[in-house]
This record gives C-alpha cells, sequence and structure tokens, in this order.
C-alpha cells in the first residue's frame, strides 16, 4: 500500500512510520508541518529508505494537499496530525481549533475528493483511519467502570474537546458521504521519542538534572498507560482489516496513579543512575506538588476488548517492561533530548523552509 501520514514528525506518527517501515512491504509519505513538537530526527532510523517520502505541508493547506495527493496517490489515510497538549490548549485555544477541526475538515474534503475519482476497486479498498484520544469521553467517577466505543463524549478541555470535533466530522463524513473511514481512540502513549513536556519524560529529564518532579494536586489522577510501539502495532492493524465506519479503542491495560508513575520513574532511576545530581541520594526526594490544572480529569481507562475480540491486538508490553525500556532509553539518548531542550532540533524546519 501507499500510506499517506499526517503528523508521522510527532511521537505517535514516528512511531507508526518506523513501525511500517520496518515490518511491512508498504510505502510511506510523511505529511507534517513541523510545529514545535514536530522532529525529523525521530524519524532518522527510516531516512534514506526508499519506501519513506516526506513533505513538509500544512494540512489547512487544500491546494498543497491536492498536489500530495495527486503525486503519491494513497490507498490509505492515518490522520494524526494534531496539536495534543492539554496545557498549551488552555493558555491558546485557537492553534487547537485551527488544527485539529479546520484541518481534520480539510484533509476530509480533499480526501474525499481523490477518493470519488478512484477506480471502483481503488475506491472500495480506500481508507481513511483517523487517530483519537481517550480524552474526548472526558473522566470516569467509579473505580471499576471503563471507557467503551460507545461512552458518550464530554470533553473537558479545550484540546479534548477539539479532537472530540474531528472525531464527530469524521463520522459524519463516512454517514453523509459513504466515506470510508474508521476512528480510534487511545489511552495516554508513553515511550521513545516523546516530547520532554510531556508527563513521563519530563519527570526523566528534571530528574536527572536534579530538577523538581513536578506533580500537579495530590496525584491521584488515574491514566491507562500505553506503550507506544504497542499502539503502532495497533494503528496498522485497524487500517489493514478494521471494519469502516468502526471505532476501535485501544488502552494498554496499565491503569496507574500520576504519584505512582513519577515513582516507578524514580525507582528505576535509582537503579540505573550512578552518579546522581548533588544532595539527592534518592530521586524521589526531588518530588514537589504544585496547583492543579484547571478542568483535570480524574480518571482514564480504556476497554480495549473490541480490538481484542475483532482483530486479534493485544499490548505486548506491561507498565513495568515498558517504563523500564523507555527509562534507559531516555538515559542512552541523550543527544536526541539535549537537541529538543536547546532547539538545535529545529534546524531542520528552517533548512526545509528556506
Amino acid at each position: 500500500m501507499n500510506i499517506l501520514l499526517t503528523g508521522g514528525a510527532g511521537f505517535i506518527g514516528s512511531a507508526v512510520v518506523r513501525h511500517i517501515i520496518a515490518n511491512t512491504v508498504d510505502n510511506v509519505l510523511v505529511v507534517d508541518c513541523l510545529t514545535y513538537a514536530g522532529n525529523l530526527e525521530s524519524l532518522a532510523e527510516v531516512e534514506g529508505n526508499p519506501r519513506y517520502q516526506f513533505a513538509q505541508v500544512n494540512i489547512c493547506d487544500r491546494v498543497a494537499l491536492n498536489n500530495v495527493f495527486e503525486q503519491f496517490k494513497p490507498d490509505a489515510i492515518m490522520h494524526l496530525a494534531a496539536e495534543s497538549h492539554v496545557d498549551r490548549s488552555i493558555d491558546g485555544p485557537a492553534a487547537f481549533i485551527e488544527t485539529n477541526i479546520m484541518g481534520t475538515y480539510v484533509l476530509l474534503e480533499a480526501a474525499r475528493q481523490y477518493w470519488a475519482a478512484l477506480p471502483e476497486e481503488k475506491k472500495v479498498a480506500f481508507r481513511f483511519h483517523h487517530i483519537s484520544t481517550d480524552e474526548v469521553y472526558g473522566d470516569l467517577h467509579g473505580t471499576e467502570n471503563l471507557f467503551t466505543e460507545t461512552t458518550p463524549y464530554a470533553p473537558s478541555s479545550p484540546y479534548s474537546a477539539s479532537k472530540a470535533s474531528s472525531d464527530h466530522l469524521v463520522r459524519a463524513w463516512n454517514r453523509t458521504y459513504g466515506f470510508p473511514s474508521l476512528v480510534t481512540n487511545c489511552s495516554n502513549n508513553y515511550g521513545p521519542y516523546h516530547f520532554p513536556e510531556k508527563l513521563i519524560p519530563l519527570i526523566i529529564l528534571n530528574a536527572v538534572a536534579g530538577k523538581p518532579l513536578p506533580v500537579y494536586g495530590d496525584g491521584a489522577q488515574v491514566r491507562d498507560w500505553l506503550y507506544v510501539e504497542d499502539h503502532a502495532r495497533a494503528l496498522y492493524k485497524v487500517v489493514t482489516e478494521g471494519v469502516v465506519g468502526a471505532t476501535y479503542n485501544i488502552g494498554g491495560h496499565n491503569e496507574r496513579k500520576n504519584i505512582d508513575v513519577v515513582k516507578t520513574i524514580c525507582g528505576i532511576l535509582d537503579q540505573l543512575v550512578t552518579v546522581k545530581p548533588a544532595g539527592v541520594s534518592k530521586f524521589e526526594e526531588l518530588i514537589t506538588y504544585v496547583k492543579d490544572r484547571p478542568g483535570h480529569d480524574m480518571r482514564y481507562a480504556i476497554d480495549a476488548s473490541k480490538i481484542d475480540k475483532e482483530l486479534g491486538w493485544k499490548p505486548l508490553e506491561t507498565f513495568e517492561s515498558g517504563i523500564f525500556k523507555t527509562v534507559q532509553w531516555y538515559l542512552n539518548n541523550e543527544q536526541w533530548w539535549r537537541r529538543v531542550q536547546d532547539g538545535s532540533y529545529a534546524g531542520e524546519r528552517l533548512g526545509l523552509e528556506k
């Protein structure tokens, strides 16, 4: 297949690209406008592969998208491009409305126009896979209930509201136009190449630098953690085997309180880091409780039984195995995260934009 993958220079997108190039014979074109979270260094291991291409295109640019469709002739689209950081959405929601809602609309229309002109055999096989989040469901108030594919939407932040809107657009295009789309909603991802503003990499990198480890409120918020490479496998399975019009929830079966995640990371670092920062005997000493963010959801938890039963996908990593691999990766890949922290990774963008 020719797979057009938006947002492929981001955390999850780059994992999907690496998975496809390493494990299939498909061709991938990454479409990414390279905002702050887009990093071509996350795709270094596939660069130069004849089955990989990159185009610096904003999904809000219809003319550029039309050119991409005409030249690459995709058999499937995996739509991951999105603004995705809740705190940033609270501080500046406009970019989330523009990219997540308007960008999805523009991409849908470009894809629909392209799809409508395909020969019948190609038209029947074409897929548009929209990748979303469990945050569209709001939060769970009990300790046993789970998000299912039919859980009503109740987004709490500008970020989750914008993703909920994009989900509705994709489903409406399927219902109204017969456009062959699928939707997946995933739990919190973690793993290699995660942008350092997110909780797990932030804790790892602050700890090794001897900086405070910020925990919102009392740290009792619960998240279901999904190792990013497990997620990449699931996404490929959905785009190749999923039922048109269906939704699949993807979770790691790993519910943890935020404070327990932080303490687990600290324990692993205590094992692996032989020379600790000055004045630190155990990394847990750096934990600092900070004011909770507005509208903070208390618990997310995914029921991933549908994708298991229908497509045969299960996560391979437990939280314990995945988080150990993740901490090790950050300790072994200082050059990658240093270049993100000091901004030098952005030089790739400047070079492409000239």
